[in-house]
């Protein structure tokens, strides 16, 4: 069984959308985690279904305008990044690719 693999920049991303949110109104950060937990938790259903990105599977969030990034291994499933979709195309590229 396939197990989930949350990178540390990965975690980074959900922690800066956390912030994002909760400085909006209170209360909205966690409900931000727990959208983006869920969504990630559905990937042990659903990885590989998602249209590919960069060399990455994207599977978009429910609730809110974030993308996760992520890639199949044998064992299990990492994701690579938790991005903004409203972000300016060429930035999540180089996000996802490393280049500058």
């Amino acid at each position: 069984m396939r197990q989930i693999r949350i990178l540390s920049i990965a975690m980074r991303d959900l922690e800066q959308g956390r912030n994002f949110y909760e400085a909006q109104q209170p209360g909205i950060g966690d409900y931000f985690l727990d959208s983006l937990f869920a969504d990630i938790d559905a990937l042990l259903l659903y990885a590989g279904v998602h249209e590919q990105h960069f060399g990455y599977y994207r599977r978009l969030a429910t609730r809110f305008p974030f993308a996760v990034y992520y890639r199949l291994n044998a064992d299990d499933i990492e994701i690579w990044r938790v991005l903004d979709c409203r972000r300016n195309p060429l930035r999540i590229q180089r996000a996802l690719t490393g280049s500058s």
